[in-house]
């Protein structure tokens, strides 16, 4: 069996130094040269397997067995949940569905920019990121706001802030999936320990967002509107995320935050209706501003709701603790290692579960389709656009968990892990910053769980922190950093005349996220010292 090596260099900072090199081939070829993800981690991936191999001293046969059986992980338990999120996406578009629910939604906003930004930013944002993710919010979002008035660049930075409190679920559930498989760590405790991180972080963004648009002085009488707004959706986020596991939060999350919004706003208006910047709107203007009353009857309404319905319903039946499907396994094959941290035997292992989340998410859209009742020439758009889309998305989930595990499996995390745990407790503050860094720099959250997931968990091992808590802050860490990722950034503005201008609108975003940074260093500071035993 393979032993790790810790300090290959004989120097921790020169070890250190070598076990970067993939991070920054990585990164260099991302930010730096503009390669494309899949390309990228490809090459990333060769430059891994020989510093493996030459300075870790892996054997070349069990290094591409376990970049292998990651690459297996990344396909199984990621790819086949993302694709057909995507899928199911692309099928409301195409039915109209989703046109149907967004303009139904934008018919119960008023004229009060405050309104529209949560209601249609945050909620309906959520739950964008919940099913698709990949910057799809801002493209969706950014020309709605821009309808109600708010300049664009302003309106894309609304967009990709309103979009910071859902990353960590986004995408069906995929980040928490991703850090599960490199961690070892239970799914379902590491979907609680992220859900509880997010919780206390949702509380700001929705008082950001009011400022964004109309500054002080929306705060006035709009703070009940920032209130209903983050517990809104931390109501419906965070049970699920604590009970049932990572794959709905989001989706849970916005619905429930549309229903409580759209009852709050039957009985409570905001005294003075403002328009974007703050400035006041008289009767007559808000009267001619004010959505247009809806024409859609009771069953457009009821076949819009009828998909996220039948979502949430197989998924919760399909996937929650109750459910013996997740357990059922058809091949488990693993390659082992001695740890040289715990001394102990670690694997990299694929588990064909058959019935996995992505199943579930496949049968959702099969019951859907009864409903919908699509046309097969529309069918057949809907899966040649999901694969057009998703191809390159698809190898990356391949290569990057190949490439992560074998990073990991190598002893490569461990060295790095260990270097990083003589900062000592500080290391808290560094956490969140690695997870910021990381999605700024890749642009996917996933992505980054994959390279940091076990290095933050091996951290807080030698550190004696509780075992869930560096983890979640990694993750949290890389969904504040979304208004900064090119790769996000560049899907994001695609709906706007800022295409091939990313830069402008990273720059224009970034003093947000260094708020919400700041917030989420705070929320993890909170746990350590007041309640460390919820993330053990």
């Amino acid at each position: 069996m393979f032993h790790q090596i810790l300090n290959p260099a004989h120097s921790l900072g020169l070890t250190a130094l070598l076990a970067l090199v993939p991070f920054i081939v990585l990164l260099a070829l991302l930010a730096g040269v503009r390669l494309t993800a899949w390309l990228t981690t490809i090459i990333g991936s060769a430059v891994t397997l020989i510093m493996a191999v030459a300075i870790w001293k892996i054997p070349l046969g069990t290094g591409l067995h376990a970049y292998v059986l990651g690459s297996l992980t990344g396909f199984w338990n990621i790819d086949w949940i993302t694709f057909w999120g995507v899928v199911i996406f692309n099928t409301l578009m195409l039915t109209g569905v989703f046109d149907t629910f967004k303009s139904w939604l934008v018919s119960q906003a008023t004229a009060d920019i405050r309104v529209q930004t949560i209601l249609l930013a945050w909620s309906l944002g959520a739950l964008l990121e919940g099913l698709v993710g990949f910057g799809y919010p801002w493209a969706v979002m950014a020309p709605i706001l821009i309808g109600f008035g708010i300049i664009e660049l302003d309106a894309i930075r609304v967009a990709a802030i309103a979009n910071n409190a859902p990353v960590s679920f986004g995408a069906l559930g995929v980040p928490i999936i991703a850090l599960a498989s490199v961690t070892g760590l239970p799914l379902l405790a590491l979907s609680a320990s992220v859900g509880k991180v997010v919780a206390i972080l949702a509380l700001l963004p929705p008082w950001v967002l009011i400022y964004l648009v109309t500054g002080k002085k929306g705060f006035k009488d709009g703070w009940p509107l920032a209130i209903v707004g983050s517990l809104s959706y931390i109501l419906g986020q965070f049970p699920v995320s604590q009970w049932v596991g990572p794959y709905l939060p989001d989706v849970s999350g916005s619905l429930v935050s549309f229903a409580c919004l759209l009852l709050f706003l039957k009985v409570w208006r905001p005294k003075h209706i403002l328009g974007y910047g703050g400035v006041e709107l008289d009767e007559v203007a808000a009267t001619r501003n004010d959505p247009a009353p809806s024409t859609l009857t009771g069953r457009d309404i009821w076949r819009a709701w009828l998909p996220f319905i039948i979502l949430i319903v197989v998924v919760v039946l399909w996937t929650g603790p109750w459910s013996p499907l997740p357990a059922v396994s058809w091949l488990d094959t693993k390659v082992s290692a001695i740890s040289s941290i715990s001394h102990q035997a670690t694997a990299v292992d694929f588990n064909f579960a058959p019935f996995v989340g992505g199943t579930s998410i496949l049968a959702s859209w099969l019951i859907m389709l009864i409903f919908l009742r699509p046309k097969a020439g529309t069918l057949g758009e809907v899966l040649r656009r999901s694969f057009n889309q998703m191809w390159g998305a698809l190898l990356v989930g391949i290569f990057i968990f190949g490439l992560a595990d074998l990073f990991n499996f190598s002893g490569m995390a461990s060295s790095l892990a260990y270097t990083f745990s003589r900062i000592g407790p500080a290391f808290i503050l560094l956490a969140p910053i690695l997870g910021w860094i990381g999605v700024a720099l890749s642009g996917s959250n996933t992505s980054t769980n994959a390279m940091f997931g076990l290095l933050q968990s091996l951290v807080g091992k030698i550190l004696g922190f509780p075992l869930l808590l560096l983890p979640s802050l990694n993750s949290v860490g890389a969904e504040v950093g979304k208004p900064i990722a090119p790769q996000t950034a560049s899907v994001g503005v695609s709906t706007s005349t800022y295409v091939r201008s990313e830069g402008q609108v990273i720059r224009h975003n970034l003093p947000w996220t260094l708020l919400v940074l700041a917030w989420l260093i705070i929320v993890g500071l909170l746990y350590l010292w007041l309640a460390p035993g919820v993330m053990r």
